[in-house]
């Protein structure tokens, strides 16, 4: 399945990806990665699938962990502008963190394919680039944590563990991009519901309006 068979995400989740052709590259890296994971891809293969001659990739990409980085830095930013988003909205913290679950969960469900590269392939980063990711990632525990002290602080959450809860709600929420598949019975936006649903339910806050579908 390829990048335009994704559902439920931007419309051009790659727009800040210029010239076209270092465009198409991305894409088709982020195809192979997904399919094949980081170690087993090629340059070959990647510039195969963008319809483009090996010599051509080292025009836009140094090298291949350069493509990977430039795919993570990208889905990293859009992963915390979602969680950051959410944490500093209007509501109450049980809404924002409903928010919050939704939309990040509906990202890895629509653009599972890239999440999936984004979230599992940290470890073949190099040192500096691995860095630079790891500090986006405790940006986003950061803005989770935030929305979670803000309900314990409210009397709205009873977690009797801020950091630990934290790790399971984005765990829970980027495990999505690993199983979800667009020929399933849910859409994202309905795996977004019921994923918020069992989130709020873990740290045990009150919520009101209908049930998710079963």
């Amino acid at each position: 399945m390829g990048i335009a068979e994704e559902t439920g995400g931007e419309d051009a989740p790659w727009g800040e990806v210029s010239p076209e052709a270092a465009r198409r590259l991305l894409v088709a890296a982020v195809e192979a990665f997904a399919e094949r994971g980081y170690h087993a891809t090629t340059t070959r293969d990647i510039a195969g699938r963008a319809g483009m001659s090996p010599a051509a990739l080292y025009i836009h990409y140094k090298t291949k962990e350069e493509l990977l980085h430039r795919i993570s830095r990208i889905g990293h930013d859009k992963a915390l502008e979602i969680l950051e988003t959410a944490a500093g909205g209007a509501g109450t913290p049980t809404e924002r963190l409903d928010d919050a679950v939704r939309s990040f969960v509906r990202w890895h469900a629509g653009r599972h394919m890239t999440a999936r590269v984004v979230q599992y392939e940290l470890d073949a980063l190099g040192p500096e680039h691995r860095t630079e990711i790891v500090a986006l990632r405790r940006k986003s525990d950061a803005a989770v944590r935030r929305i979670l002290n803000e309900g314990v602080r409210a009397g709205e959450f009873e977690v009797p563990d801020v950091p630990g809860t934290t790790v399971a709600v984005l765990s829970l929420c980027i495990d999505v991009a690993r199983w979800f598949n667009v020929e399933g019975r849910r859409t994202p936006d309905e795996v977004g519901a019921l994923y918020a649903d069992l989130v709020l339910r873990m740290v045990g806050a009150r919520r009101t309006g209908p049930e998710p579908q079963k």
